[in-house]
Order: structure tokens, then sequence, then C-alpha cells
């Protein structure tokens, strides 16, 4: 037992006139209680109260001594409620994917700031997976399967992956049937180790997964540019389907492949700990969930989405 335990046990004995009923206020046991204060009378060499079967009262050290002890523990408990109540404030870092957050994040961001007047955030777009402690992030946007298992979670929805054209280009090339049809068509890739492969579902349950390999004469690391590739009719393209749906919904891309399409990759809300976050973290959490929730792009109906033909 602590010294300022100790403290605050003398100062309910002391309040209530009963080791009984100091010890039901705290929820302890009677003999507890008593070792308590006994503990701090040796501590001191002072006797701190005279009791008898009847009556219990501070002793002439005990009453010099409960005033101190008062203004101690209610500073104490003061601190401790204000530090459990504390307002949501400071610098908040949140990292998300390049275009999901210019789009998505980046709008949650901005209601966030207003309101709560006493934040600030600082918004980190980029598509590599950043490491929440090295990089001090506070709350990261991650689409796809985790292999971190010690960060927090928070499920707000998830995407698909699609594989895309222009009614022009499917004009004059022709929509593929399976996979293996792509190698006799145009494609634009993204860049990286395995930008190149293209992994698919099975078309029935039966058929097991796999990939074509592939050899895009346009490679271009950003996924603005291989969409206004893909609407000027270069080729078929792979995207998320966030990433497409204003195309999707216009008409300038359509969807193929679709019964080769894999799993959908879920969208999730990252944090470290599992409790005792700051309050910042807590309430943007709650807020972000609501809204992202709520994005017509990222709820699992918008893989039911109307897609018009070529």
């Amino acid at each position: 037992m602590d010294r300022l335990d100790e403290l605050a046990i003398f100062v309910r004995i002391v309040e209530e006139g009963s080791l009984i009923r100091a010890a039901r206020k705290l929820r302890r046991s009677p003999p507890s209680v008593t070792r308590a204060l006994a503990a701090l009378e040796q501590r001191l060499g002072l006797r701190l109260v005279d009791r008898t079967t009847r009556r219990l009262a501070p002793t002439e050290a005990g009453r010099a001594l409960l005033a101190r002890a008062q203004s101690i523990v209610g500073e104490y408990e003061a601190a401790v409620s204000g530090a459990s109540e504390a307002p949501v404030q400071g610098v908040l870092r949140i990292a998300a994917p390049v275009q999901f957050g210019r789009r998505h994040v980046a709008p949650v961001a901005l209601a966030f700031l207003d309101r709560f007047a006493g934040v600030e955030i600082e918004l980190v777009l980029g598509d590599r997976n950043v490491d929440l402690i090295d990089e001090a992030i506070d709350v990261a946007v991650r689409i796809g399967h985790l292999a971190d298992t010690s960060l927090t979670v928070r499920h707000v929805g998830e995407v698909r992956r699609l594989w895309l054209a222009s009614p022009g280009y499917l004009k004059k090339r022709g929509a593929p049937e399976a996979p293996t049809d792509l190698m006799a068509h145009d494609v634009v890739l993204g860049t990286g180790p395995a930008a190149p492969e293209w992994t698919f579902a099975g078309a029935r349950r039966h058929r097991r997964a796999g990939s074509v390999q592939l050899r895009g004469r346009f490679r271009v690391d950003d996924v603005e540019t291989r969409l206004q590739a893909a609407r000027a009719g270069r080729g078929i393209v792979q995207l998320l389907s966030y990433q497409a749906a204003d195309d999707l919904a216009a008409g300038r891309l359509v969807r193929l492949l679709q019964a080769y399409e894999p799993p959908p990759l879920p969208v999730q809300l990252l944090t470290k700990g599992r409790s005792n976050r700051p309050p910042k973290v807590e309430a943007f959490l709650d807020f972000a969930a609501k809204r992202l929730l709520a994005l017509p792009v990222i709820r699992p109906e918008s893989d039911r989405m109307t897609v018009r033909s070529p």
C-alpha cells in the first residue's frame, strides 16, 4: 500500500468517525483499513486517533495532520479527475493512402477541426504502410489485411480489386472473358516488383485462384494517371473500387472479369495500444468511423453497383 493511499484511508476514517463505516465507503475489509492506520501511525511515531468500542476521534496530532491530508488527497483526486476528463486537444497525426486520403479522409479531418477547436491535424498521405510507433502516427487508415496484430483495429468498410477499361477501348479490342485473355490486350500497370502480376480468384468454387504476368507499355506509380490512361482508351487497368467509383458511375469505365474478382479487402482505422488512448485519438476514431461507414464507396453493397455496358 502506498503512502498516499494511507493518507486517503486516514481521512476517510476521521470523516466517517468509524473504522467500519470507512471500510464500507472505501470498499475494503475492516482489517485492511485498521492495518493502514496502524502503518501510518508507526511511520509517524504518533497516535492519530483515539478509539474505544463506541467512539473514534482524532488526537491533537491527528487533527493537525487531517487538514494537510485532506488538501493532499483532494488535490490528487482533482488531478486524476481532470486527466480523465481532459479536453480533446493537441496535434493529431493521421496517415492514409494518397487517393483515399485526398477524397475521403481529408474532408473528415477538416470537419473534425471544425468540431474541436483545440486540435491540430497533420495528414500524412502515402501508399506505403507506415510504422505507427516509429513515425509517431496516432491513427492510420489502411486498406488490406494486417500482419501486425499488436495494433487496435476498427473496421469501417471494404473495397474490391477491379479490372476496368473504357467503352472505346472495348469497342476496338473486345472484352477479355478470362484472365489469360489479358495477355493479348494492352494494360496500364503500376510500378514496383508486384505491379506486373495480377491475381484472380477462380470463376467457380472448384477452380483455384491464379495469377497472370503482364508486360504493359505504360507503367506509372500514380493512380490518377492510370485512371486518365484508361479513360483515354490506352488499355485495361487494375484499381480498387473506391478509386474507380466515379468513372464507373459516369460510364467512363466498364467493369471486367467480375467472376474472377478476389474477395473484398477491409478498410480499417488503426491505432497503437488497446486502452488509455488520448482523448483526441478516441474522439477522432468515433468521429471518423461514423463518417467512413456511411461512404457508399466502401460499403459492401457497393459491390452491386450498376455498370454500363460498352
